[in-house]
């Protein structure tokens, strides 16, 4: 049987991608074993989007999330002012595609991102304050049945995946994966 395959943010593999041109690595024994399984599969959904690094800082405006921005209710905004929401929304479509095309059923993504952020994410205020809400990439995965789990809930996915094979009585095979 299959294993779930895991869509993960290049940063949190120590890619130089963030807005500041740094990685943010997560080290975690599961991390090593899906990557030496070949499960996992790395986006960057802001690269993907077509934005470069370095790049200014970015939030939802408003204290509004991914979900609003999808909706076309609020934008995400560069802190010198750029309108970024065309990027974040192109990158969140990259990255569902590339997750559908590699068979990702879960997620990984870096919370407080306005693409990745998955429990928390800034508030639009660029003052280093969060509110709970989702980025848009981790709106667009979840809202097509992409389990998203931020880098703080790593030990929550690996209990999930594990080793838990795709067709057993924990994760049942559905249409779309057969």
């Amino acid at each position: 049987m299959k294993q779930p395959m895991i869509l993960i943010s290049a940063c949190l593999l120590g890619h130089a991608v963030r807005y500041d041109g740094t990685g943010k690595p997560l080290v975690h024994p599961a991390i090593e074993r899906w990557r030496e399984e070949g499960r996992l599969v790395t986006i960057c959904p802001e690269l993907a989007g077509g934005m470069s690094v370095p790049r200014p800082p970015a939030e939802i405006e408003n204290g509004m999330t991914g979900e609003d921005v999808l909706a076309g209710r609020a934008r995400v905004l560069e802190i010198t002012g750029g309108d970024v929401t065309a990027e974040f929304v192109a990158g969140a479509r990259r990255a569902l595609d590339f997750a559908s095309q590699n068979g990702c059923t879960h997620a990984l993504l870096i919370d407080g991102s306005p693409s990745c952020g998955s429990g928390l994410i800034y508030d639009g205020s660029f003052s280093g304050r969060k509110h709970a809400g989702n980025g848009v990439t981790a709106a667009l995965l979840a809202s097509a049945g992409i389990e998203v789990f931020s880098h703080i809930e790593i030990d929550r996915l690996a209990a999930r995946v594990g080793s838990v094979p795709i067709g057993d009585a924990r994760h049942p095979v559905h249409p779309s994966e057969t």
